[in-house]
């Protein structure tokens, strides 16, 4: 875990003992200029006023003449060139001299001004030393605490980053709870940690628990609801192949074949959907023109009626490795809802090599309901009896399981345009031959 806890708390110790010692260092070395400035200030002036004192006395008191201190008097009217260049017209005040290591004050009075010059090399070395002592013992407490500190947070985070790792490579389908059991952990996890462990156990294992119903229910539902579909062919096939059955029941008994296979593959459909992303269905190679076909097909008896026309462009519909039947349940779904929506006009269906673009006349949507289009169950006419606002969602989904995104642009009376795209190099293999004439279909009377 190069970004985990452990990484993260050891940085942020660190740019807390930079930024300490930085802190502390400017702190200590603003603080031994201000004690300079202070003490050099107050001895001074200590110095200037014995000398004041001494003065009222007997006016031939001597001038302080030390190795570290010298002083100069001008007395008042009189002039200051008998002093160093660098300490004539000086203020009163405490201020250093030219060069380093000097500091001279001018204290004017009545009498005239005394000037005592002081080398500053002695406290300057006190005030360096003391400074660096304090400097390297309080950056020295500082590195100390700042280490027991992070190894104390380090043994607390710990379990938690250990449990991380433990539990990133579970198998999200079948999550070993053991792996994280108490006794497990290479260190003492505290009883937060265990509360968190235990949490995810639970969690593990209803996970699995409904993993394992969906699968059961995936595999049960794909059985049982084939198994009378099954039972409706056969017996169809039967009525139809015998000669005596009636004209008009033979046109009910081809509806009832269709609505069949439709629900075989609205069916095949959902359990495509139900399954984990990483269980691939069953595919195969096939021409999506055959699809189109099909589906084209099955909504004829929808138009009859209408003056709406159907017609069909192939402009190198390419071949697909899918389950063909999700493909169908997608247009089907988008043909049915133009023919449902489209009362006069046409009904286009452009195959290329990697697209299906259905076009209609009919109403239209506005800009609110072609927001909400996809959304499951949603319907922009509720009186309207047919259609539970499922196939557009269905569509979306099944479009994302298997790479083929899926738009829709329309205006309200305008008619609407649906375009279904294929993944270019992956899925699209070599496209049929391209047909440039319209193919109209025309429902039958």
């Amino acid at each position: 875990m190069p970004q985990g806890l452990p990484r993260k708390i050891k940085l942020a110790f660190i740019l807390q003992a930079l930024i300490g010692s930085i802190a502390i260092t400017l702190g200590i070395l603003l603080a031994g200029l201000a004690v300079r400035h202070v003490v050099l200030e107050q001895r001074m002036q200590r110095e200037a006023d014995d000398y004041w004192a001494g003065r009222a006395r007997n006016p031939d008191y001597p001038l302080p003449r030390t190795s570290t201190t010298r002083g100069h008097f001008v007395p008042a009217g009189a002039s200051d060139s008998v002093l160093p260049a660098s300490m004539r017209a000086v203020d009163s005040g405490l201020h250093n001299l030219p060069g380093g290591g000097r500091v001279v004050l001018v204290d004017r009075r009545e009498r005239g001004t005394f000037y005592m010059v002081y080398a500053t090399e002695l406290i300057d070395e006190a005030i360096l030393y003391t400074g660096l002592f304090s400097l390297l013992f309080s950056l020295l407490t500082t590195y100390l605490i700042s280490w027991h500190t992070y190894r104390t947070s380090k043994r607390l985070v710990s379990p938690v980053s250990w449990l991380a790792n433990v539990v990133s490579q579970w198998d999200p389908r079948d999550p070993d709870t053991s792996l994280i059991e108490p006794i497990k952990f290479p260190y003492d996890p505290g009883s937060e940690v265990r509360r968190l462990s235990s949490a995810l156990s639970g969690l593990a294992e209803r996970v699995s628990d409904f993993v394992q119903r969906e699968r059961d229910f995936t595999r049960d539902a794909s059985h049982e609801l084939r198994t009378p579909l099954t039972v409706i062919r056969v017996a169809t096939d039967l009525m139809l192949a015998d000669p005596d059955t009636p004209l008009r029941a033979q046109r009910s008994l081809l509806r009832v074949q269709r609505a069949g296979r439709d629900m075989e593959a609205v069916i095949d459909a959902f359990l495509i959907l139900a399954r984990e992303s990483d269980v691939e269905p069953q595919s195969e190679e096939f021409a999506v023109r055959d699809i189109v076909d099909n589906e084209m097909e099955r909504i004829l008896p929808l138009l009859n009626g209408k003056p709406v026309e159907l017609h069909l462009y192939d402009e190198g519909g390419p071949r697909l490795v899918a389950p063909p039947h999700a493909l169908g349940v997608m247009i089907g779904n988008l043909l049915s809802n133009a023919v449902r929506f489209t009362d006069q006009g046409r009904i286009d269906v452009l195959l290329n090599r990697d697209s299906i673009e259905i076009r209609d006349t009919g109403i239209g949507m506005s800009v609110e309901t072609l927001t909400k289009a996809f959304t499951p169950f949603y319907r922009a006419d509720f009186s309207a009896n047919d259609g539970k606002g499922m196939g557009l969602s269905i569509v979306r989904r099944l479009g994302e399981r298997f790479g083929w995104p899926v738009t829709l642009t329309s205006a309200p009376e305008q008619g609407t345009t649906a375009l279904i795209r294929f993944k270019p190099g992956i899925q699209v293999s070599a496209s049929t031959v391209p047909l440039p004439a319209p193919l109209p279909r025309v429902p039958e009377a």
